[in-house]
């Protein structure tokens, strides 16, 4: 392994500012916050840019700055372009979002249409799905936090996992949305002028053609087109982002946040903006090999090509832009799962008079324990990030086309949407243990859309959309 490029003393400084800096920023912007539509959707008003950063920087995350890094390592040239198709994602989901705002003005959460669409068992399944995928990806995010510590200086895993769950924990429970948002809006363009820094750097110090011979030389399969488990990463990743960012709350807040007419002109905007990312952060993993670094963990390789490139100052910088990466999509999934627990859990099953101000308190409760959740599953690190992150494809995915029908097609009932999901889930995970991680999701989305088409054509019915405006919630 590298030296470490970061002593224990400035590693622990930078947390410190990086730390108060964030919190402060959360305090100030969370003021403001006088209701439940405040604290969980930024008053539902936020304009272009911001929706466009936000959008963009949740979706840059640990998959992105580490993952996609080892994945090229692991798969080469398709591990890089299937990362990148995980933009499709947030492509797709644009006319979506346009849609969903239009049915649920007043909207909270995507609970509140499985619910209101399916009925209860349907919502039932599609809450174990979305919370189960919720905590993994926060796992795999306190553990990225901790693995990008310990790869670039003397402090060890847990202190970086700790000091990441903290950071983000205190400001989101400070600033709610607003503050999630604003501070997207500024990591968006650390990250953004981090990465094209240092694959400049790469380029310039090592060079396409020594990468190139170096991988032919020493892992040829890497720029193996007919490489065949890459070829199955690839589809397999599609059908994963899809999965993602179809059913998360993460995305359906934003939709119910961003102002009539912006949704869809955002997340196709940070869809285009995030596609070369993975590529970029990918090609720069590459050149491990030429400058003879062998990562103890595959999910590490991506910093340390990055601080071997750029010395002491560049580790520094490589800190703060994967921080940055990191903190983006912590402070969105905590509050976004933590108001999909306020809303499906605490208000429909234990509280269903509770005011605003009863709201808000559980919401900043849960935010408190998702985070303290998160910290004690993250103290073994019993797994690599890509692992963990793909064994929640086999959930996601199987939620792809309940949720497609249910906004377009009023002919899928709830008996089979629950079906869909179920045996998707199921088939996703058996498959996981018996093939590889890398047909998880695709199985289950071949399984679930088998399952809603058998459905519309023995069992159509007849959804009236006129449900969803009798139903919803709408704010006191």
């Amino acid at each position: 392994m590298l030296d470490a490029q970061l002593d224990w003393g400035l590693a622990l400084s930078v947390l410190i500012a990086f730390g108060v800096i964030w919190i402060g920023f959360g305090w100030y912007l969370g003021r403001g916050n006088r209701n439940i539509d405040d604290y969980a959707l930024a008053g539902r008003n936020v304009g272009l840019a911001f929706a466009t950063a936000t959008a963009m920087a949740t979706w840059i995350t640990s998959n992105t700055t580490l993952v996609a890094p080892q994945l090229a390592y692991q798969f080469g040239v398709w591990g890089m372009i299937g990362y990148s198709l995980a933009a499709l994602g947030l492509i797709l989901f644009a006319p979506m979002a346009q849609r969903i705002k239009s049915l649920m003005p007043h909207g909270f959460t995507s609970g509140d249409f499985i619910r209101t669409r399916y009925g209860k068992p349907a919502w039932a399944v599609f809450m174990v799905i979305s919370l189960f995928y919720a905590l993994g990806w926060l796992v795999s995010l306190g553990m990225a936090g901790g693995i990008l510590l310990s790869s670039l200086s003397d402090l060890d895993y847990h202190t970086g996992m700790s000091a990441i769950l903290f950071i983000c924990v205190i400001y989101t429970l400070l600033g709610g949305l607003k503050a999630v948002i604003a501070t997207d809006f500024v990591q968006s363009i650390l990250i953004l002028v981090g990465v094209v820094i240092i694959a400049w750097v790469c380029i310039d110090k090592v060079g396409i053609p020594e990468i190139h011979a170096r991988v032919s030389e020493f892992q040829p399969e890497l720029l193996n087109l007919a490489f065949p488990a890459a070829i199955m990463f690839l589809f397999n990743n599609i059908f994963f982002g899809l999965g993602e960012i179809f059913h998360s709350n993460v995305w359906w807040s934003r939709a119910f946040a961003f102002k009539t007419g912006v949704g869809k002109r955002a997340f196709l905007a940070g869809g285009l903006l995030w596609l070369p990312i993975p590529i970029v952060t990918g090609f720069v993993a590459l050149a491990a090999i030429s400058l003879g670094i062998l990562p103890p963990s595959a999910d590490m390789v991506g910093p340390l090509v990055a601080a071997k490139l750029l010395g002491s100052v560049g580790a520094l910088f490589v800190f703060v832009v994967v921080f940055s990466a990191l903190a983006s999509s912590m402070d969105s999934l905590l509050a976004a799962t933590s108001d999909l627990i306020t809303q499906d859990g605490y208000k429909r099953l234990f509280n269903p008079k509770a005011d605003s101000d009863t709201l808000l308190k559980a919401n900043k409760w849960i935010v408190i324990s998702l985070g303290l959740l998160t910290w004690v599953l993250c103290l073994p690190k019993v797994a690599t990030l890509g692992a963990l992150l793909n064994f929640t494809g086999a959930f996601v995915a199987s939620a792809i086309f309940p949720i497609v029908f249910g906004l377009y097609h009023p002919g899928l009932t709830g008996r089979f949407a629950t079906v869909a999901m179920t045996l998707g889930t199921l088939t996703g995970l058996t498959l996981y243990f018996l093939i590889g991680f890398y047909v998880a999701a695709i199985s289950s989305c071949l399984v679930s859309l088998a399952c809603c088409l058998l459905g519309l054509w023995l069992f159509p019915g007849k959804f009236d959309w006129q449900h969803f405006k009798e139903k919803q919630h709408v704010p006191e």
